[in-house]
């Protein structure tokens, strides 16, 4: 069952959450579902066109995440509104939390947003979000060996120019518990350009896998999808078929359900 504002008859719900078994092993997360901006906000001054770009969300990673999550009968979490407005994926104190340019674009809308404004979306928008994923993640704890936190987010075919040659890419720290069948998983995939941190690194301080995973000492991985690639829904359901397996065997591996502490590189002495 998907739940949704409709569903919880509040005007405006920062979350979305499917319900699955405690014990499937893995816990699905989706930081930049929809491009959504909550009543009162307006379009925060930027043309509609801007919101389909992924400055406005990460194009197609929602339909893989909720179509895995139904797959795997596997709890998700994820954000219903637009990362312009606040961007879950970033800790409180990050200067880029709160973009007022992204990618080009300006967003008059954050323009002059204050410590007031910026405490408000916080507690409104960004930690009703992560305080989901903690109560979720401490009901499958108390039930079942610890499940692995899989992220899905999706990147741009070019950037600035230049084409990116990945079909997928795969985000970590220094915990590789989950890692290794993913990117072994994917690479015995003789048609896919795997990347491994690329084109962004996978230890940033603070972010969702640094909040939930390795703080806790869950086994996780994050996946960057190209946006081409997911964009429609039979490209959503091949990623979905290319992912499942692979799923399944990380979710039967007894390394990656144990707690295992892994020092962060974004952590300084």
């Amino acid at each position: 069952m998907i739940e949704t504002a409709a569903a919880s008859g509040v005007a405006f719900e920062p979350t979305e959450y499917i319900n699955g078994n405690a014990d499937s092993g893995l816990l699905l997360l989706c930081d930049h579902a929809r491009n959504t901006v909550p009543p009162g906000y307006g379009d925060l001054g930027v043309p509609a066109d801007q919101f389909e770009r992924h400055i406005g969300y990460d194009i197609g990673a929602r339909a893989v995440t909720v179509e895995l999550a139904q797959r795997l009968s596997a709890p998700a979490c994820l954000t219903t509104f637009s990362r312009l407005l606040i961007d879950p994926n970033r800790g409180d104190d990050d200067p880029t939390l709160i973009m007022r340019l992204s990618d080009g674009a300006v967003v008059p809308g954050n323009a002059r947003v204050d410590s007031a404004e910026r405490a408000h979306r916080i507690a409104t928008f960004h930690k009703p979000y992560h305080d989901l994923i903690d109560q979720t993640l401490d009901v499958m704890i108390a039930k079942a060996p610890p499940p692995v936190i899989v992220s899905i987010h999706s990147f741009t075919p070019v950037w600035r120019g230049v084409p990116r040659p990945w079909h997928v890419t795969v985000l970590w720290d220094s915990d590789p518990r989950a890692v290794r069948p993913m990117l072994d998983g994917l690479r015995a995939q003789q048609d896919l350009v795997v990347g491994d941190n690329e084109p962004y690194d996978g230890a940033l301080k603070n972010d969702t896998m640094y909040r939930h995973a390795s703080r806790r000492g869950l086994a996780h991985v994050l996946l960057e999808l190209r946006q081409d690639l997911i964009a429609d829904q039979p490209g959503a359901m091949e990623w979905a078929d290319r992912l499942e397996p692979i799923l399944k065997t990380i979710a039967s591996n007894l390394e990656c359900r144990r707690i295992q502490h892994f020092k962060s590189r974004s952590d300084t002495e």
